[in-house]
């Protein structure tokens, strides 16, 4: 199975923004596991922003600012990107970074190189780490966020799953805080969900529940099976493909 997995800078970075090297390793050694088990794996990672933020503390953080949101991604690719060199190396297993923009899922030539980037990456074995490319991205050009991202990805390559990693775990029909609310563990097609969304963005990337809602519905209706999982939980992967009927997380049936 090709699986397209995105970890949300939720789920990386701790509150203040730094890189959480424990979790990011667990989900590396998960990552390495499904390999082993014979899946290939296209990883989209958020998290460079929010590391390069931490990274620069004296500088006066505004997310919505352009500049400064490629001084933080432009230091905090280079951090993240060399944390999963390392990690993925203790396994054997090299990886590539993809750094990209919109314009390279809708432009011919651009989507074309993209293509078989992605193409010749998975047919040597290497693990594609994708990104948007925010240190040239500007407003016309930016993804809505990494889960839009995540959802061209998973359509380009022609995976059968996609992962959606948060820091919850799921869609719920009410505030996940709530006692009283209760998961949706499943999703038919053509389900409308507006009235269990709440528009609230996370708290370190721009994406939130109704960005991974629109993405999942999207990216089932092209036969991509979708599912949303909270990926602080421990070996959340390994659970997702081996317990799934017991493990919390949405999914988005196509």
């Amino acid at each position: 199975m090709r699986l397209t997995i995105k970890i949300g800078s939720n789920v990386l970075t701790r509150k203040d923004g730094s890189l959480d090297v424990t979790r990011m390793s667990a989900l590396v050694d998960q990552i390495a596991w499904l390999r082993n088990e014979g899946h290939e794996v296209i990883l989209v990672s958020s998290g460079a922003v929010a590391s390069g933020r931490s990274e620069l503390k004296h500088i006066q953080h505004d997310l919505d600012s352009v500049d400064q949101r490629q001084l933080f991604s432009a230091v905090g690719q280079a951090k993240l990107i060399n944390r999963y060199f390392e990690m993925f190396r203790e396994y054997g297993i090299p990886v590539g970074q993809v750094l990209t923009t919109k314009e390279n899922f809708s432009d011919t030539e651009h989507r074309t190189n993209q293509e078989n980037c992605m193409r010749v990456m998975l047919e040597n074995n290497v693990l594609p780490i994708v990104n948007e490319n925010d240190t040239v991205s500007v407003t016309e050009l930016m993804f809505t966020d990494n889960d839009e991202l995540s959802g061209l990805m998973a359509r380009m390559t022609q995976s059968q799953a996609l992962i959606i990693l948060s820091n919850i775990d799921g869609i719920f029909t009410g505030d996940p805080a709530d006692p009283s609310s209760r998961l949706i563990r499943t999703v038919e097609p053509g389900k409308p969900l507006d009235e269990y969304i709440q528009d609230k963005k996370s708290t370190a990337g721009r994406g939130g529940m109704q960005s991974k809602s629109n993405v999942a519905t999207q990216t089932a209706a092209a036969g991509i099976s979708v599912i949303i999982a909270n990926g602080k939980r421990d070996d959340i992967l390994v659970k997702l493909m081996n317990d799934r009927a017991n493990t919390p997380c949405t999914e988005f049936l196509c």
